[in-house]
């Protein structure tokens, strides 16, 4: 190997865990460890671990390790996904309303059914005091998602990944929105406009003719911090930063920042943060408890039917109405039938959903868990029918008119035949 073909180990690192495949593989991982430690003969020392407090209790930062996972580790997620929110609204698939307008109703269709089906099913079972978990079975978890896509549907028109990036970053911006609205208790008013003035300096200094890495780490942590005394949730400084930068070039600039800073930070966020917070939000103890009790609960019924069958009949019913009754039409070498493994890829709602789990019953520990237990059964059925959906509908001959528009569809890669970034 010559120098010129030699990379160091970071670079290594970055290249592996910019792929959907391993980052998805290492936080299934982390996941099963958390779940089998939690259910352990020794899992008296993992629930030490989560509790452990470390930070400085002076500005109110002590905080457990399972908490920092969820609110600090999880905003280098959220800036991802802000990057790349930034980027699809100004020179990607949703510039284009037409174009992203079938995703974005898909996405809207599998939010709306999911939380209709929860809210049914727990006062169906006579439980109300379970209402303020809606929102848990409405999100999708993009890594995971794009994990099972590229390992199963190789052979499938890369299309097919676009609409899936389109409607799960569309899904985990309405989760946003969600969050900050309808999981925010309290509100300092003066700590939230001192963050949002941070937030616009570091949004200055993200457009400066070379971006100063030195001022722009301080002025993010500043911002997560003062976000996180806000009282708002403090993955929304993520957000909030990642739509910072700009995506388009400035200057003499040959590609736009926002894919500069997906590439620096998405094996962070893929290759550490998700696969510690996946660890520690995962390890629910249901060693000694009676299974059947458990599975029974109107809150795991509830979310296990929300996801799974919400999430498919929402994205699929929506599709297929604007599809036959307005002008939209999917992209080209797509059809309905595609959707049906989509449709249970976005019922995988592993990151978000169970964030929004420990915010929907922060005071109540046995409703939180079983909520995590049912996002993991319904995440794991979703996958497992995804992967076998996605390899029958690879096999399927397709048609050279398969969005039916009347035009014959254009020939593009396939899944599988090169490396595909986000």
């Amino acid at each position: 190997m010559t120098a010129t073909t030699r990379r160091s180990p970071w670079a290594r690192f970055a290249h592996r865990f910019s792929q959907d495949v391993t980052g998805g593989v290492l936080m299934i991982a982390a996941a099963v460890v958390g779940l089998a430690w939690a259910n352990s003969p020794w899992r008296e020392s993992y629930g030490a671990l989560s509790a452990f407090t470390i930070g400085p209790e002076s500005i109110h930062l002590d905080l457990s390790l399972s908490t920092w996972a969820a609110d600090g580790l999880l905003a280098v997620f959220f800036f991802v996904v802000g990057v790349e929110l930034k980027h699809e609204i100004v020179a990607g698939n949703l510039r284009n309303p037409r174009q992203a307008a079938v995703p974005v109703l898909a996405a809207v269709g599998g939010m709306m059914l999911p939380a209709l089906i929860y809210v049914g099913v727990v006062l169906g079972l006579g439980a109300p005091e379970m209402l303020h978990g809606w929102a848990i079975p409405t999100a999708t978890d993009i890594a995971f998602a794009l994990a099972i896509l590229g390992i199963f549907g190789r052979g499938l028109p890369v299309e097919l990944r676009i609409f899936l990036l389109t409607l799960a970053v569309v899904d985990d911006l309405l989760a946003i929105v969600v969050i900050a609205v309808f999981y925010t208790a309290t509100i300092h008013l003066v700590t939230l406009l001192v963050a949002i003035a941070v937030i616009a300096l570091f949004a200055l200094a993200a457009r400066a003719r070379r971006m100063p890495w030195w001022l722009m780490i301080p002025l993010a942590l500043v911002a997560w911090a003062l976000m996180h005394e806000s009282g708002v949730h403090a993955t929304i400084a993520g957000v909030l930063l990642g739509f910072c930068i700009p995506a388009r070039p400035l200057r003499d600039e040959t590609e736009p920042r926002t894919h500069k800073l997906e590439h620096a930070v998405k094996p962070l966020s893929a290759g550490i943060a998700l696969p510690i917070f996946a660890f520690f939000a995962a390890g629910v103890t249901v060693v000694g408890s009676d299974a059947a009790e458990v599975l029974t609960e109107p809150v795991v019924i509830a979310v296990v039917a929300a996801l799974v069958i919400g999430k498919l009949v929402g994205v699929l019913g929506v599709t297929a109405l604007v599809t036959k009754v307005t002008p939209l039409r999917l992209p080209d070498r797509i059809g309905i039938r595609d959707l049906l493994p989509v449709g249970f890829l976005t019922a995988i709602g592993f990151t978000v959903s169970l964030l929004i789990a420990e915010l929907s019953f922060e005071s109540d520990e046995e409703a939180t868990s079983g909520a995590k237990i049912a996002i993991l059964i319904a995440s794991l059925l979703a996958a497992i029918l995804a992967a076998v959906t996605l390899r029958l509908d690879a096999r399927k001959a397709r048609s050279s008119d398969m969005n039916e528009d009347g035009v014959p569809d254009s020939q593009t890669p396939l899944i599988g035949d090169r490396p595909i970034d986000d």
